[in-house]
């Protein structure tokens, strides 16, 4: 698959986004979920149109630690200018993910949670979680909120708080510890910031020592709105 596609047809607008999201093709007919940075809108605390660059490093973080729970997700550029696209699943509009969270979580759902803290997602809500048609696989979509310098983690996998990671995810971890000083750290420095580079190593840094899923925080909203 491409590290980079250029959009060549757009083919509509997907509903219920703050953002501009588009299906669209590409020259070879694949299809995509197209974000274009001039359809973004601006945020008081993330930097303006670097949220696909955050989809992006999203998808290379997770698939550093082995994890594939992230479609494929590469830089574009095309019909609307830069920005990212993500591979575009035939979702499964029967799933409803709702019971997974009724009383205790659905234990699947432990590399979503180990992800969205070393990317410190912001944005880790029910609706982001998609199962593709046919294939029965869940995935993550919406990444967009992730890798502030400062702690951000609002999500609804808060059911694992004060767990115990298992060991499989810890090791997902530091496959993630071992790239960092290398390419992968380089690419987020450059993509992103230094900064965020930085916060990544320390935040994997601290998982690692107390191997454990974090407490809710008290002194910020701890889950996002609306949380479906």
């Amino acid at each position: 698959m491409p590290e980079w596609v250029e959009i060549t047809e757009v083919v509509g607008h997907l509903p219920h986004a703050s953002n501009a999201t588009l299906l669209a093709r590409d020259a070879e007919g694949r299809l995509w979920v197209y974000k274009p940075d001039q359809g973004e809108s601006p945020l008081w605390d993330f930097p303006y149109r670097t949220l696909s660059r955050r989809e992006v490093i999203s998808y290379e973080v997770s698939a550093a630690m082995g994890l594939d729970i992230i479609p494929l997700t590469v830089e574009a550029d095309g019909v609307y200018g830069p920005g990212s696209a993500q591979r575009f699943l035939d979702e499964d509009e029967d799933f409803d993910p709702r019971p997974w969270f009724e009383n205790e979580l659905e234990p699947s759902l432990w590399p979503f949670a180990v992800f969205d803290i070393v990317a410190n997602n912001a944005d880790r809500k029910v609706g982001h979680l998609l199962r593709e048609a046919g294939t029965g696989r869940v995935w993550g979509i919406d990444q967009g909120l992730t890798f502030h310098p400062m702690d951000k983690l609002r999500t609804v996998l808060w059911g694992f708080a004060g767990q115990a990671i298992p060991e499989e995810l810890m090791r997902a971890v530091e496959r993630l510890q071992a790239a960092v000083p290398g390419a992968l750290g380089t690419r987020i420095a450059t993509f992103l910031g230094e900064a965020e580079a930085d916060a990544l190593a320390h935040r994997v840094k601290v998982l690692l020592e107390s191997r454990t899923h974090p407490l809710p925080p008290t002194h910020r909203p701890a889950v996002p709105w609306p949380m479906w």
